[in-house]
């Protein structure tokens, strides 16, 4: 994505050596070895070298370079040592603290919102999702300008003692960065409203609409593929799907569904990208349901739960009285006897939960069920009538409806059905 300046630090080759670090106050919610593990997968699924992870302690953060100088210090030993080019820092850096980092350390330095946007920049395969990333890294870049240019003075345009001072060259790049966001806005408000019109005919099919959310690699796309049959990129890496696929299902006593797989979740997702996404994450907004696929094999599976959740109520999903919801506990298989039981047992007990694993197929169906029971539970019981030659009504009754009895009249065929109360309305205009 051309800009008309240097991405400068943000640049790095596929295969470069890289040092992880965290800097740990001890005040997170997560687990120190897990966050690292996590921020390492993110470094590994964009090609990165990781030799190293280290995570630094410290009372509070520095204003010149976050971190202490002589952790500084150890850190570019480091990186001298096992010939490390690039410094990956778990946290959110300013600009100042990213050029003093690298000065200190004698590498790049780039932090965990700079990465993300390095993902999702190599991952969106679709035009939207490459004008979403785009934005959310301009937005991102803007605040870093200070970083391109060491003689801040430096003077564009201007006509010698005819004319003024000119703009200075970061007064133009940022003025350029301005123009094209404007321009990629305007390009996907036109996305969303085509959006828009696209979920108007669904919904006046009408069709309910179940879309897949959760933290990245909790199995969201092989848990679609198992419900859909589909061949959507699933594999054991963060941010595998970007791009949202929808595809029809089919469930007892509902015609027809319409199943979303939509971009994972991870902690501390930058706001320029939940901002950028969402035109793509209103099929979540507009969704009947949620189905929040959790790894429950992870360590920290309760925390990545707690996130997912603080980014739905960012893009106005606040509660389950907002959007019904239901909670896959997936990766079953990872677990041990005991554990895989626990959780059996735990999932039981609640009826917002269903256990599987998206990989096997374990507890799948059980979980479609719930999937319907959830989509028909404004459905009524209603007893039919229909000529027995009217083959094509019963055909539209068991499409639509669930037929729970027929019975032989000597005018026909009587059926008990449980459908949507807009169905048998349509039912009822199809003899008119």
């Amino acid at each position: 994505m051309s800009t008309g300046f240097d991405r400068d630090a943000e640049d790095f080759a596929r295969g470069a050596r890289a040092i992880v670090v965290l800097p740990d106050t001890g005040n997170a919610a997560r687990d120190a070895e897990a966050r690292l593990e996590e921020t390492a997968g993110l470094a590994l699924a964009i090609g990165v070298d990781v030799v190293d992870k280290v995570a630094v302690k410290m009372r509070a953060p520095r204003p010149a370079t976050l971190i202490g100088s002589g952790q500084a210090e150890a850190i570019a030993e480091t990186v001298r040592e096992s010939e490390v080019q690039l410094a990956v820092f778990d946290a959110a850096l300013t600009p100042v603290q990213q050029r003093n980092l690298e000065t200190a350390l004698g590498c790049k330095v780039i932090d965990r919102t700079g990465l993300i946007l390095e993902i999702f920049g190599e991952r969106a395969r679709t035009a939207e999702g490459r004008l979403q990333v785009e934005l959310a890294h301009l937005d991102y870049q803007a605040g870093r300008l200070v970083r391109s240019w060491t003689h801040l003075e430096r003077q564009r345009g201007g006509f010698g003692f005819l004319g003024g001072p000119g703009e200075t060259q970061i007064e133009a790049d940022r003025r350029l960065i301005r123009d094209r966001m404007a321009r990629l806005k305007r390009e996907l408000d036109q996305v969303s409203r085509t959006r828009g019109l696209h979920r108007d005919r669904r919904q006046r099919a009408p069709w309910p609409v179940v879309a897949l959310v959760g933290y990245t690699n909790a199995g969201k796309s092989t848990l679609f593929n198992r419900l859909t049959g589909a061949d959507v990129m699933a594999e054991n890496l963060l941010f595998a799907t970007l791009d949202p696929t929808l595809r029809q299902i089919s469930l007892p006593g509902v015609e027809k569904a319409i199943l979303s797989d939509t971009v994972g979740f991870v902690s501390e997702l930058p706001t320029q990208l939940v901002a950028a996404f969402k035109a793509t994450l209103e099929e979540v907004v507009s969704a009947d349901l949620l189905i929040h696929v959790r790894d429950i094999a992870h360590p920290d599976s309760e925390a990545q739960r707690a996130d997912v959740e603080k980014v739905l109520a960012e893009i106005g999903v606040a509660d389950a009285a907002t959007t019904p919801r239901i909670e896959a506990w997936n990766k079953l298989d990872l677990l041990d006897g005991e554990r895989h039981d626990e959780v059996i047992a735990e999932a039981a007990k609640r009826d917002d939960v269903v256990a599987v694993s998206a990989l096997s197929g374990d507890g799948v169906s059980t979980l479609i069920d719930e999937v319907a029971k959830r989509l028909t539970v404004s459905h009524r019981r209603y007893r039919l009538h229909l000529d027995a030659a009217d083959g094509a009504g019963a055909a539209w009754l068991h499409a639509h409806g669930e037929v729970l009895s027929s019975e032989q009249e000597e005018q026909g065929v009587a059926y008990e059905v449980r459908m949507d109360p807009r169905d048998h309305e349509r039912f009822l205009q199809r003899r008119a």
